[in-house]
């Protein structure tokens, strides 16, 4: 320990020294400046006049100078009450001599005899050597700038990824939670990584890359590390934008740089995120095939094809847009795997939200299986995003724990925006009660919707209410289920027209949602007249043309109204048949603007099973 201090202190004395000399030049300098400007103040400020040489030798005559200084041809006399004079003599005559010959005795006053030679000489020294210094100095200064710049220019080539050791706090698979079948094929990475002489026994080698596909928060980033956490091994993350500069060659430099930096490494991995941003399809743009980003890609496919099968380099790269990535960049032998990422089921919610769970204090009446059964739909990021507005939701609020409401209030909060405390008419909050109250009641009728979990007029982001339903995991959706939530959409409307005899504009979300997934019911599905065909009406890219014919195209335009009609129609006939419980419903939104499952089903009673809407 003591040594280690040592070596600190000297190593802080070392830097001490360092920033002194380098500053010593213009210390100097300032020091200098400082001198000559005390020196020509000291004069200009003397408060001396200048007389005949007779006029002093009449002040001692009398008795009136205490003092006489004599420098060079100067002669300054001290006069009694009355300041300073001074008078110039002839260099080669003498102060003494003057007394003499104008009568005065020697010892009538006090002289002192001035020697400033040695002064007058360093000064007319530095006044000739001070430019030259100076002017070394500014061209040095130059100098150094524009070598700074040509290194900060040559840098550019190096690459600036970020390294992740076994030093640094280490994530594992632990840590990571909702992506099991991902992890499954990483763990054999892992395995690759920790013991490759068990795989070249029976000649397999080492995969070269694995790219990672799924929607945004899915937890692609967070897994890659810890991938590297449990191998053991350096870690080398990079984002795709990172490669690029405003200098031609930069890109392509910079992936050289990180290859050979992790080939030094190695047992390694190289993590590319976003590689979208360089690993887009070459020859479909409007650039040609010269731009800084495919020279990029075509450097990145140089070099994970250049591998030889005993080096420990994996390049991992994750993206949630695979359909633009290069064929040459995804074929075997450059990403030998692809590991999908989906959004995480109920199971996978639990675990997430156990993990984010840690180091916060959570009442007794937590439910996490309530919990993740009320968020389908969220992805991890999302999952840990709640659970930070719940935390803050409860420190604002004053509370110790964070209790099942403030989950909750933050979910629906990360699903839809927070409150607004927005000033509306009474008539306003009756059409959004109307309109809310609309869209539960024809949930609850059909039989192949979800319960209703809460119904509000609270006005949250940019709606004026919401209606939520306790989703389900569904992995096949069936037309019956597309049609009736295309019909629990067009409720709200159905429900306007129905009591107002009017129309406004609150809808508009709702009819944009609902004609979404009806034209996809006919484009994408099959499931219309026009029996089962993909039909693409929109170009892939800016050189294709429609595959459709303009008939077609009205067909399907003709398909997707009816689909439309049709729904409305049944959300205004269930409307028409439940008048007196919609009355009842908004009437309790406008006295409680928020109503939850267990209010919903007593005050409208348990979900019915009536028949299937048809088409």
């Amino acid at each position: 320990m003591a040594g280690n201090a040592k070596r600190k202190q000297h190593k802080t004395f070392k830097l001490q020294m360092k920033f002194s000399w380098k500053n010593f030049f213009l210390y100097g300098f300032i020091a200098l400046a400082g001198f000559f400007l005390f020196i020509s103040l000291n004069q200009g400020f003397e408060d001396t006049k200048t007389v005949p040489i007779s006029e002093i030798l009449s002040e001692v005559k009398k008795g009136n100078v205490s003092q006489v200084s004599v420098l060079d041809n100067k002669i300054t006399a001290t006069v009694k009450n009355n300041g300073k004079i001074q008078a110039f003599k002839e260099p080669s005559s003498n102060v003494y001599q003057l007394f003499k010959d104008a009568g005065v005795p020697a010892d009538k006053t006090k002289v002192l005899i001035r020697d400033e030679s040695g002064l007058n000489s360093w000064l007319n020294i530095l006044s000739a050597i001070l430019p030259i210094v100076l002017m070394i100095a500014f061209f040095y200064f130059l100098f150094r700038q524009a070598r700074g710049a040509q290194e900060s220019i040559f840098s550019f080539g190096q690459s600036k990824a970020k390294l992740f050791n076994k030093d640094l706090p280490k994530t594992t698979f632990a840590d990571v939670a909702g992506v099991d079948e991902a992890k499954q094929e990483l763990t054999e990475i892992v395995d690759f990584l920790k013991n490759p002489g068990k795989y070249k026994a029976v000649g397999a080698r080492t995969p070269k890359g694995v790219l990672m596909v799924g929607p945004s928060g899915t937890g692609k980033t967070l897994l890659a590390r810890a991938t590297a956490g449990e191998a053991g091994v350096p870690f080398f993350s990079m984002a795709g934008s990172e490669f690029m500069e405003m200098l031609v060659g930069v890109g392509a430099s910079r992936v050289r740089d990180l290859f050979n930096t992790a080939k030094k490494a190695q047992p390694a991995i190289i993590f590319i995120d976003e590689i979208d941003a360089i690993g887009r399809q070459r020859g479909v743009g409007l650039m040609g095939g010269h731009d800084e980003r495919e020279q990029t890609l075509n450097q990145i496919l140089v070099e994970m094809d250049g591998f030889t099968p005993n080096e420990q380099l994996v390049v991992m790269a994750a993206t949630n847009r695979e359909d633009v990535l290069d064929p040459a960049l995804v074929r075997p032998g450059r990403f030998d795997r692809k590991v999908q990422f989906d959004l995480p089921d109920v199971v996978g919610r639990k675990a997430i939200l156990q993990i984010h769970a840690k180091g916060k204090p959570f009442a007794q009446d937590v439910d996490w299986e309530k919990v993740a059964k009320r968020t389908v739909g969220f992805s991890g990021a999302d999952l840990e995003n709640m659970l930070n507005e719940a935390a803050i939701l409860a420190a604002r609020q004053g509370k110790k724990t964070i209790d099942l409401k403030n989950i909750y209030e933050s979910s629906t909060k990360v699903q839809l925006g927070p409150e607004k405390k927005r000033l509306q008419s009474d008539e306003d909050r009756r059409m959004t009660a109307y309109h809310e109250a609309g869209h539960a009641l024809v949930s609850w009728h059909m039989p192949h919707m979800d319960p209703v979990n809460q119904v509000s007029i609270v006005s949250r982001s940019r709606t004026l209410g919401h209606t939520r339903m306790d989703e389900s995991d569904r992995v096949h959706h069936t037309k019956t289920g597309l049609l009736e939530r295309i019909t629990v959409m067009l409720g709200g409307r159905a429900a306007e027209q129905l009591v107002f005899k009017e129309m406004t504009s609150g809808a508009a979300d709702d009819i944009a949602k609902a004609t979404r997934i009806a034209r996809a019911m006919v484009e994408e599905l099959g499931m219309s007249d026009l029996g089962p065909i993909k039909l693409d009406i929109e170009p892939q890219s800016y050189y294709d043309r429609s595959s459709i014919s303009p008939e077609m195209a009205a067909r399907i335009d003709a398909e997707v109204k009816k689909l439309m009609d049709t729904s409305y129609k049944n959300a205004n006939a269930i409307l028409t048949k439940l008048r007196s419980k919609l009355d009842l419903l908004a009437g309790e939104l406008m006295k409680k603007e928020t109503i939850d499952a267990e209010e919903f089903v007593k005050l409208i009673g348990p979900k019915t099973a009536p028949a299937k809407v048809t088409v």
